[in-house]
């Protein structure tokens, strides 16, 4: 849609990558620039540099490749890359079209390069085209991509996902071939599908059959059906029946104690992930510790963990996991004072945003699971964890990424008092995470109600924000104001 600006001439919104008609870039405009100026944050599509006086050649050709990787974007120098943004100038690329040759020469790659006479100073725009479907770019053989702020060598799952575009998605690839009618009946919990649909079971075969094929969970094939890794996935009765997806059945391990050392049960769900959903979060409910809750009347054995918290961490897992990644599954680990719960593959998105932002990996799997109930396609459930262990004063949850999988990690409760101090500096932005996404900003009395704290321990509290802004995890909404106590907080992407 386009727009006017302050003279009243129309200006086009630019993304990544478009074109106008004649396949020219479209022109990146003042109004543009000061559009992206007021962003909240940058993005894979967009970097700011300051560049005053020039810019690291080397840099520029890492930016180039990794925003290509990325779908395309632009690298704009002479703006200031830290909030508040501001145009301070730059001298860098003073030949343009020199600079586009040697870009061209390096990476194959042509790019645009626009100069704009801001009145703050010269600014250079390099518009970067997206990289060629299924085809990652590199730079002397190292394949780059943005991770935060920084640049970092891509990884083997990004890069496998690169490779296969062009390719059904791993859930839309049959499981199993030829089958009859009575066969796939035999296989999938088709029952369990219309109860959680809560639709009425079809009065003939050919109408269940019309169903499953519309949730592409069947396809038909010479010789009968195909059951889709789909179908086998979330309905199989016996994940061991499908070569394809067998090894992804849920592992549960209880442990003794604190370490590995001495394993008390382990226990593989084999049903498929909706068929068998329920009974999974309860088996894992039995297993959990109990700790002793005293009322006002009597004492009373409640879980160590709230359910929904579980519930939520499982799902998340189960829908996130990396399918490309072969030899693992996702692992629910009960020791005695945590749950680990750990799915195969890198996160897409840094775990400190997983209270404000979503991107799934597997896009059909999540959206059937959501129909079916078990999930919420709308970044809700890691919010629900953190307001959970909120409520059960418990430690905020923890995200840890290896080097092939997710862990996230439900700690049972802990007093303040033997938290250390990266603990609470966690605790204290998620805090405020979960307080910003519900339109409210965090202050030390919200803080202190978090930990229940007494008003007279609001020393205590400031010393937790403290050490969770000298940690970059949080940050002053109000930087000039004066009362410590009244200030109130943002998280540091706010």
């Amino acid at each position: 849609m386009a727009r006017k600006n302050a003279g009243g001439n129309k200006t086009r919104a630019v993304r990544p990558g478009i074109r106008d008609a004649g396949g020219e870039a479209a022109a990146i405009t003042l109004s543009v620039l000061e559009r992206w100026l007021i962003a909240p944050s940058e993005n894979e599509h967009l970097e700011f540099k300051e560049a005053k006086r020039q810019y690291d050649w080397r840099k520029t050709l890492e930016y180039c490749v990794a925003i290509a990787n990325e779908g395309g974007g632009h690298l704009v120098l002479g703006v200031s890359d830290k909030p508040p943004r501001c145009v301070v100038g730059s001298r860098a690329v003073e030949n343009p079209d020199k600079a586009k040759q040697q870009i061209f020469e390096k990476l194959r790659m042509r790019v645009e390069i626009q100069e704009l006479n801001h009145p703050a100073g010269r600014v250079v725009v390099i518009e970067i085209p997206s990289r060629p479907k299924g085809q990652p770019l590199s730079l002397d053989g190292t394949y780059l991509m943005r991770v935060g702020e920084s640049l970092e060598p891509m990884s083997p799952d990004r890069l496998r996902r690169i490779f296969a575009e062009g390719e059904p998605p791993f859930v839309e690839q049959p499981a199993l071939t030829a089958s009859s009618a009575d066969e796939v009946i035999e296989l999938l919990d088709v029952q369990a599908y219309f109860e959680l649909m809560k639709l009425p079971f079809p009065g003939s075969r050919r109408g269940v059959f019309t169903r499953l094929r519309s949730e592409g969970m069947v396809m038909e094939a010479k010789g009968g059906h195909a059951i889709t890794n789909l179908g086998a996935v979330l309905l199989a009765k016996d994940l061991r029946r499908f070569e394809t997806v067998w090894r992804r059945a849920p592992r549960v391990i209880v442990y003794q104690g604190k370490g590995k050392l001495e394993t008390i049960r382990d226990h593989t769900v084999h049903s498929g992930y909706a068929a068998g959903f329920e009974s999974l979060i309860g088996f894992i409910n039995s297993q959990a510790p109990v700790r002793e809750v005293i009322g006002a009347a009597r004492r009373e054995e409640v879980r160590a963990y709230p359910r929904i918290a579980i519930r939520e961490l499982v799902a998340n897992a189960l829908i996130h996991q990396d399918f490309a990644e072969t030899g693992s599954s996702v692992m629910i680990e009960i020791y005695a004072d945590r749950i680990e719960i750990s799915n195969p593959g890198l996160p897409l998105i840094p775990p400190e945003r997983f209270v404000d932002e979503y991107k799934s990996r597997n896009e059909r799997l999540a959206d059937v699971m959501r129909r079916l109930g078990i999930c919420e396609e709308k970044s809700s459930g890691i919010d629900k964890v953190i307001a959970a262990a909120e409520l059960h004063q418990l430690p905020a949850p923890e995200f840890r990424v290896g080097n092939c999988h997710t862990t996230a990690v439900l700690f049972a409760h802990k007093d303040l008092s033997v938290m250390d101090t990266k603990e609470r500096a966690w605790t204290c932005y998620l805090h405020c995470c979960l307080r910003y996404i519900g339109n409210e900003k965090m202050t030390n009395q919200s803080l202190r109600e978090r930990f229940r704290l007494p008003d007279s321990k609001a020393e205590t509290a400031s010393r937790i924000i403290a050490a969770a802004v000298t940690a970059k995890l949080i940050r002053h909404d109000d930087p000039d104001g004066r009362s410590k106590r009244y200030t109130r907080y943002v998280p540091f992407w706010g």
